[in-house]
């Protein structure tokens, strides 16, 4: 054991989980305002739901020992010996197994809070809690088994992932493509503006974000060590550059950057380095992150072209932003940074690597899009996973909560829904204001 890496980690750990309240002020600035309540609901009730269930079963599943490659034994099942001695595996060599098991249920917990920006406005409060419980256990679980696991099919293969490209971003990004081709889109998407209700909650939740990422990326060198330094620098140097990148691309079709486009592109930035932090120097992480953000700006108007409706933009940030960055980990990743990692093919690797990479990218888009529309599609037949157009029309604040975000300019108390009439000015560049016709 050593003193110093169990500080650092359980300082990530804080970290990490400092980020699910980052995410739920993110996604709640660019709601309507009828909604915001019920956007942050989605993100704090996992911090809850997903943690315990992590303790009883997810943990095992993800991390216990191995079944064939694919999945845990449950060995661990209610953190049965999970205690100070390390990981028997040898995650986390010097830090105690209950540390690291807690640090990754911090990922657990804001993996799938990412997939609720993407059905935002339009689901119920109980489809929701059936659809995320089952998603944790039967996709989250089996990716992070094979990336993060010494047996696990994807890490014996030699694909990387330093903290997450794959199991997190790629994972969510796809998995919130197939709910919300089951959910459907929201009523008036692409006749109305759908305006940001408060850009500087989103701005503040992007702040959030990029400070509680270093415990993301950084913590993921497990120890406090010069491994963790790189990646900390890593971390912020693409969230500068993919801020940098969206920013640019604003400029070039619009001749405004707009706040909302330098924090997608910051938070598109850190998506990117996500997989590739541990591996990379300081120029590498510049690439990715502004890849990042450029490539990323563009994606987000593939829901106009093909018509599904993201709300939040999941898919176009995280979904793309987790392949361009896992697969440049192809092109920049090197031993000189990292001797358990690989070299690119800039460091004279040849495109073996790329392979690999290339490889646990498709997995992850196959096995999560394909379980996942059929939790979604079961959820649906049951439950039930959209609210009612009635519903929908006043609100999730009221309709699923009962409650209102705010009351400024209702002196009296009253809980009457706010008008959906779009205003006479939508803010330029924004890109998650739909237009008629289409286009952000």
């Amino acid at each position: 054991m050593d003193t110093g890496d169990t500080a650092w980690v359980l300082a990530s750990t804080a970290l990490v989980l400092f980020m699910t309240p980052g995410l739920a002020l993110f996604y709640g600035g660019m709601v309507r305002a009828k909604n915001v309540l019920g956007t942050l609901m989605h993100s704090v009730f996992a911090m809850g739901l997903m943690a315990i269930l992590w303790v009883i079963v997810g943990y095992t599943l993800a991390f216990g020992t191995d079944v064939g490659g694919l999945i845990g034994g449950l060995d661990f099942i209610g953190f049965r010996d999970v205690g100070s001695e390390p990981h028997p595996a040898g995650l986390g060599a010097t830090i105690p197994h209950s540390l690291f098991a807690t640090f990754q249920m911090m990922f657990a917990v804001i993996t799938p809070a990412l997939i609720t920006g993407a059905f935002a406005e339009r689901i119920k409060f109980s489809g929701y809690v059936a659809f995320m419980s089952a998603w944790l256990l039967l996709v989250y679980a089996p990716v992070a088994h094979w990336v993060f696991h010494p047996d696990g099919w994807l890490f014996k293969l030699g694909a990387l992932d330093f903290a997450g490209g794959t199991v997190v971003h790629i994972n969510a990004g796809i998995a919130a493509l197939a709910v919300v081709l089951v959910v459907g889109k929201r009523r008036g998407f692409g006749k109305e503006a759908f305006v940001p209700h408060n850009l500087t909650m989103t701005v503040l939740g992007t702040g959030i974000l990029w400070f509680g990422w270093f415990g993301f990326n950084a913590g993921s060198a497990l120890g406090a060590n010069g491994l963790a330094a790189s990646a900390f620098l890593a971390t912020n140097l693409a969230a500068a550059a993919g801020a940098l990148g969206w920013a640019l691309m604003e400029s070039r079709k619009d001749r405004k950057a707009t706040t909302l486009g330098v924090a997608s592109g910051a938070v598109a930035g850190l998506v990117a380095i996500t997989p590739a932090a541990g591996f990379v120097e300081p120029l590498g992480a510049i690439a990715i992150g502004l890849a990042g953000g450029v490539v990323c700006s563009w994606a987000v108007g593939l829901k106009f072209r093909l018509g599904y409706d993201d709300s939040l933009d999941v898919v176009g940030v995280h979904l793309v932003g987790g392949i361009v960055g896992s697969l440049l980990l192809g092109v920049f990743g090197t031993v000189a940074v990292n001797e358990l990692g690989a070299d690119g093919v800039l460091a004279g690797g040849g495109f073996a690597f790329m392979g690999k990479q290339v490889i646990a990218v498709l997995a992850t888009l196959a096995f999560s899009f394909l379980v996942t529309m059929g939790i979604a599609k079961l959820v649906e037949a049951t439950i039930g996973l959209r609210v009612s157009e009635e519903d929908e029309i006043t609100g999730l604040d009221l309709s699923q909560h009962t409650e209102v975000g705010y009351s400024l300019n209702d002196p009296g108390g009253s809980l009457a829904p706010r008008s959906e009439a779009a205003p006479a000015h939508a803010p330029a560049g924004s890109h998650v204001i739909v237009t008629q016709g289409g286009g952000a």
